[in-house]
């Protein structure tokens, strides 16, 4: 019989809230269940954690394992539960202490050689951690991403060892650094723009005011490039706004690049992208094209040739700044407040 708890965090559109690992060791027949509203991959990561820990020279419980994710009516998605589960399960049979559980919180994907994996949704995790003061241990492949926020006391590790021997009081881990300041990201400059005066006073215009543009030309005179430019004559982000950018690229599909950080987001979606890709959605909602041009600027090229409806769609996030998103088993806000710079044949 033995009973754990770990801390860690769960993955909720821009937010990430608390979620406490439970692990229960009882009598009967060996057999290991998550409960929890799990997804499919943190189901999986009772086979992950099983053989990561008997790779790492650790006994797995001959018992009946439960492991509950609290609170119960939030789903959990990813692999993130990976890395507490397993502490867990090892504080339970008393394979390690369980003093440093109670004041830290852990994310990260087991490999099944104990390697510790990247997840997506880092910063916001530890933005919120940082918040309720207490430490994050993280993969050291999302150090980067975590070290943006200021002030921050988390650690990083590379292995499952690594961390037991943290636990443990062997060896320390070492510490999330921040990223050197950026004073200025490097963009298109508008610089190197030769003629096009009317389009370039436009472009002044509308950064100025934070106006939407519509630039109208044959094909080749330049309506693209100019447009591109747009981001690197807006004024710096501040840091709220930086870590709100950086939160959303964080939560996405394509991850956060760090080398874009306090850099303007500029994307530029196909004419046949659908509406889900442009406001965002799916059955577990993710942010779409106007999220991650959130503070910077969305170009619609060949703008004729979007469909009606797609276009239908930007309405209300372009009066209000933000998109709501509305699922049977989610309901996700996300901000969307963008400069839109449209391009079309004349």
């Amino acid at each position: 019989m033995g009973l754990a708890q770990v801390f860690s965090r769960a993955s909720a559109g821009v937010e990430a809230p608390e979620v406490i690992v439970e692990i229960h060791l009882g009598g009967g027949l060996p057999k290991t269940s998550i409960v929890g509203l799990p997804e499919t991959a943190v189901r999986e990561s009772r086979d992950r954690v099983k053989a990561a820990l008997l790779n790492a020279r650790f006994e797995f419980p001959q018992s009946n394992v439960t492991i509950s994710l609290t609170p119960a009516d939030l789903p959990k998605e990813g692999s993130r539960f990976d890395l507490p589960i397993a502490l867990g399960i090892l504080a339970a049979s008393q394979q390690i202490p369980d003093k440093k559980l109670k004041t830290c919180e852990f994310i990260g994907e087991l490999s099944l050689s104990g390697t510790l994996n990247p997840v997506r949704g880092i910063l916001p995790a530890a933005l919120q951690c940082h918040q309720a003061k207490r430490v994050l241990v993280l993969p050291t492949a999302n150090a980067g991403e975590a070290g943006l926020v200021r002030g921050n006391r988390h650690l990083h590790a590379a292995h499952l060892m690594d961390v037991i021997a943290w636990i443990t009081g062997r060896e320390p881990l070492p510490s999330v650094k921040e990223p050197p300041q950026i004073n200025q990201p490097a963009v298109a400059d508008l610089g190197d723009v030769y003629g096009q005066f009317r389009a370039r006073r436009a472009l002044e215009i509308a950064a100025a005011g934070g106006h939407n543009l519509l630039l109208t030309g044959s094909p080749g005179t330049g309506k693209t490039m100019l447009a591109s430019r747009l981001p690197g004559i807006l004024p710096l982000m501040q840091d709220s706004e930086a870590i709100e950018v950086a939160a959303i690229a964080s939560i996405s599909r394509s991850g956060l690049d760090i080398s874009r950080w306090r850099q303007r987001p500029f994307r530029a979606p196909h004419h046949t992208a659908s509406a889900i890709a442009l406001v965002g959605g799916g059955s577990l909602p993710m942010p779409g094209e106007i999220s991650l041009a959130h503070q910077g600027v969305l170009f619609l090229d060949e703008l004729p040739e979007f469909s009606r409806h797609v276009l239908e769609v930007m309405r209300e996030p372009l009066e209000s700044g933000r998109i709501v998103i509305s699922r049977a088993r989610r309901r996700e806000t996300y901000p969307a407040r963008f400069q839109l710079v449209a391009a079309m044949n004349p």
